[in-house]
This record gives C-alpha cells, structure tokens and sequence, in this order.
C-alpha cells in the first residue's frame, strides 16, 4: 500500500478552521482528470462534485467561480454576480502562479491570497459537496455553508449546460 501523502495547504486551512472534511483519493494514472471523471471515480453524482474555476476582470481583479463538473461556467452571469463588466477565464499557465494550484488540483479553499468567491446556486441543495483537495488525486467533502464561511463566498446563478 503507498504511503499516505502530507496534508495539502486546503485542508490544513480547513482544519485550522474547524470544518469537518472527508478526504477522497483517486487514481490519476489513466490522464482522466475531468471533473465528471473525477467524481465517476470517486462513486458520487456530479451534480455535488464542484470545479473550481479562476477567471479575471475587466478591472484586472481576480474571481473565483464554482460550478457543478458537469456545468460551464456563464461568464455574463458570472461577471454580474462578481459586479463588474467582464469576465474571463485566466491562462492555464497562469493559474500556479496566481493561485499556488495547478490545473486539476485547485481548490477554492487555501490560494495564495483569497480572492472573491461565488459558488453556484445549486451548491445549497446539498448538505456536502466535494471540491478539489489541493491535489489532482485528492477531493474534499465539506458542507457548503462551511465552505461559503470559510471563503467568504456567495451564491448566484452563474452556470449553462455543458
């Protein structure tokens, strides 16, 4: 059996916070590391595993946005949530260096620096959700109302079918 790795930077912040988690592995060896994938392999319905999505601002401010897997992400709806003009998704290639994440691995829990959050809607039909654990291999299950605590988040209508 592997030995078990170290606690990512999000769930050390959850802990510190008090917030029960439940910590989900998956294999990564097959390359399929999609959020529906993700939560196929983990056994849970995709509608309560959340992506975590990074986008920047007209105004060059950073929003992090999280959506159901099987979702996108509405950048109009997304913007009006965050209250300003535009929206867009930031370079792949950025995301370490803004977040401390990288792609597959980025949890709205334990950036670099906290940027303003939105959860989707649907995010309060459910009493967990998992979100990234700070690792591609690894997922959170966490209550969202800790989770919008803990990131200072809000709720809006931010999401389009996929």
């Amino acid at each position: 059996m592997a030995k078990k790795e170290a606690k990512t930077n999000a769930m050390r912040m959850l802990e510190t916070a008090g917030i029960a988690y439940k910590e989900h592995t998956y294999d990564t060896e097959d390359g399929a590391i999609d959020g529906v994938s993700v939560a196929l392999k983990c056994g849970e319905d995709p509608e309560q595993v959340y992506k975590t999505l990074v986008t920047q601002a007209d105004t060059r401010d950073y929003y992090v946005f999280v959506v159901p897997v099987g979702m996108k992400l509405d950048l109009k709806a997304a913007a009006r949530a965050a209250g300003v003009k535009s929206v867009e998704m930031i370079p792949q290639k950025d995301l370490l260096r803004i977040t401390g994440y990288i792609h597959g691995g980025c949890s709205p829990v334990g950036m670099k620096k906290q940027f303003p959050t939105v959860f989707d809607e649907t995010v309060v039909l459910f009493d967990s959700i998992m979100v990234s654990g700070g690792r591609v291999g690894v997922q959170v299950e966490v209550n969202p109302d800790d989770l919008l605590k803990i990131t200072g988040g809000t709720v809006a209508a931010i999401t389009r079918e996929d």
